[in-house]
């Protein structure tokens, strides 16, 4: 049984928690395609419901337009809060290992070796890497191995929220046009179709995101989409006949 080198393994250390460093970068896109799935779901919902209780192209035009305004915004800034907070969380945390490596840098030394250790590496390797992660840069090394964090590569709330606005936008304009430049025959089954493709792209591609299988977030994906135009859709045409 061979030993890895010293450099060999602090290599290897290096790049642990792989996973971490890939959300931090797909954030943006993470954010996209639900801003887009959002997009497509919601205002689909609404000009369903408008359309079951009114054939007229205008109102349908109105309520569309205006739930996907509030939506992109709503959406922006619920993005925007929750990657900030996570930020705080990562900026905390390097601050208090920061402090820690200041004042207890043995304990923080020892502490690096004894993960290393418990990721398999013998005694004196774990010994050596150790020193050279600490020596290169011991808070790069603390924060990627023992928090998972990318120094380099900090959230961004901004690119987030930014994301989400602009793909909510994109995907709420697809039932909006359908809807209201189909015409009347066939604009009802013409944007399920469209939203039912839709919601089939931004399933697969959210199932590819997060490593899982395809078919099960598209079908789920789908079937969620159905449901939601399927009960709007009803509930305007109850509202829309008792009011006229």
């Amino acid at each position: 049984m061979t030993t890895e080198a010293p450099d060999t393994a602090a290599a290897h250390a290096a790049q642990e928690q792989p996973q971490e460093g890939l959300n931090n970068r797909l954030n943006w896109l993470r954010a996209g395609v639900l801003g887009a799935n959002d997009g497509v779901v919601s205002t689909a919902g609404i000009v369903m419901g408008v359309a079951g209780a009114t054939t007229d192209r205008s109102a349908i035009l109105i309520a569309g337009v205006a739930g996907l305004v509030a939506g992109a915004i709503s959406m922006a800034a619920g993005e925007y809060v929750s990657v900030s907070t996570q930020r705080d969380a990562e900026l905390a945390l390097l601050a208090k290992e920061r402090r820690e490596l200041e004042e207890t840098p043995e304990a923080e030394l020892q502490e690096l070796e004894d993960y290393l250790r418990s990721k398999g590496l013998s005694e004196d390797v774990s010994v050596e890497v150790a020193r050279q992660l600490t020596e290169r840069d011991a808070l790069r090394a603390h924060a990627k191995l023992e928090l998972g964090i990318d120094i380099d590569d900090i959230t961004n709330p901004w690119s987030a929220a930014l994301a989400s606005m602009l793909s909510f936008t994109i995907g709420a304009l697809l039932p909006l046009l359908t809807m209201t430049l189909l015409p009347h025959p066939s604009r009802i089954w013409g944007t399920v179709v469209a939203v039912v493709l839709a919601l089939a792209l931004t399933g697969w591609t959210s199932a590819r995101l997060g490593y899982a299988r395809p078919a099960r977030a598209l079908a789920r994906n789908v079937l969620g989409g159905l449901l939601a135009m399927g009960v709007t859709y009803l509930i305007g045409g109850l509202v829309g006949s008792h009011v006229s």
